[in-house]
């Protein structure tokens, strides 16, 4: 059985949606969203010839009250984020059943392939997106089967772009580190050192004839310990702030990187994971390509052991990533 595909679904909805796709009216953007506000969340530049002291504090303050920041000048070459961007749009361009060919198969634990549904949704609501879900890193964690084999450029243009990315995760997690009173290289090693996966996601949002009443992606923190974020042009991404929904504005080239609940739960709450949404374009298709930094299933996290003491117990459980993230999915307490 081949599962109905939002793709299929935006081709046939000319001026009205399915009833599963209409949010309950506290959801719906169109009621929800602070308008004709964008969100300036903060922008950091990581150049590397900038003053250390100012740029960890700035990441620092902005895991801290916002769970959500941009860099610019990070050292991803801007042809290199395009050539991501042009290989994941001609993917989700292919006729329907080349891209089939790497659906997720049915009772995966994995999340990795092509797909619609992700996780349980209370009321049987779906999101207004197509995924495409694989590993690019570590190498012995990459299952090339979910790699798409057009176009012929797609694996040499993602290893590409991972080998830069690279770069940013070390200075992220050596800034955050510090930033709790660690040893630059501790926060790291505590979260699976060399054994951290890097799992992308392409999300493909198609135009929606009711974006007032639909969501892309539906509001939620993101399990990993944080996400590096490509946007394309489209206006989609919203943060929640002070009680409301707002837009988060598109910088050309920038990284979105959002605080992940791993490093909500490794500070013992110092840094905050993010909740945010996608809205979805009622003319144009946004496509994003988050990168979630994660550890190995059966890898143990919690509050990291030297910022525990008597005025600072462990605020949130240890426990193998496994059991995090299926709890999660299934909405289940931690």
């Amino acid at each position: 059985m081949v599962l109905e595909r939002v793709q299929d679904v935006a081709s046939l909805s000319k001026e009205s949606i399915p009833e599963e796709y209409i949010r309950s009216e506290d959801e719906q953007p169109g009621s929800t969203t602070v308008q004709g506000e964008v969100l300036e969340v903060p922008t950091i530049d990581v150049r590397d010839d900038q003053d250390e002291e100012k740029l960890l504090q700035a990441i620092v303050e902005a895991s801290q009250h916002w769970g959500m920041f941009q860099v610019v000048n990070h050292e991803i070459p801007a042809e290199v984020i395009t050539e991501l961007q042009a290989v994941g749009k001609e993917f989700f361009g292919l006729p329907q059943e080349e891209k089939e060919v790497y659906a997720k198969p049915p009772g995966s634990q994995s999340v990795e392939g092509y797909g619609t549904m992700l996780q349980k949704e209370l009321g049987g609501k779906k999101g207004w997106v197509d995924h495409l879900f694989h590993k690019i890193w570590p190498p012995s964690a990459i299952n090339y089967h979910f790699w798409p084999k057009y176009p012929p450029s797609y694996r040499e243009t993602n290893e590409k772009y991972t080998k830069y990315l690279h770069g940013v995760a070390e200075k992220l997690f050596k800034s955050l580190s510090l930033g709790l009173g660690l040893e630059g290289h501790e926060l790291k090693e505590a979260a699976g050192g060399d054994e951290l996966v890097y799992l992308l996601k392409i999300n493909y949002y198609p135009p929606c004839p009711r974006p007032d009443l639909a969501l892309g992606a539906v509001a939620h923190t993101d399990m990993s310990f944080f996400t590096i974020l490509v946007p394309n042009e489209v206006q989609g991404l919203q943060a929640f702030k002070d009680g409301h929904w707002y837009d988060v504005k598109y910088i050309p080239n920038a990284l979105v990187i959002h605080i992940g609940d791993q490093i909500e739960i490794m500070s013992n709450g110092k840094y905050k994971s993010v909740l945010h949404r996608t809205t979805v374009d009622k003319e144009k298709t946004r496509i994003s390509w988050p990168v979630f930094l994660e550890p190995p299933s059966e890898f143990e996290v919690g509050p990291h052991p030297k910022l525990l003491n008597e005025d600072n117990p462990p605020k949130y459980k240890t426990k193998k990533y496994s059991d995090y993230v299926y709890c999660k999915l299934n909405k289940l307490p931690q």
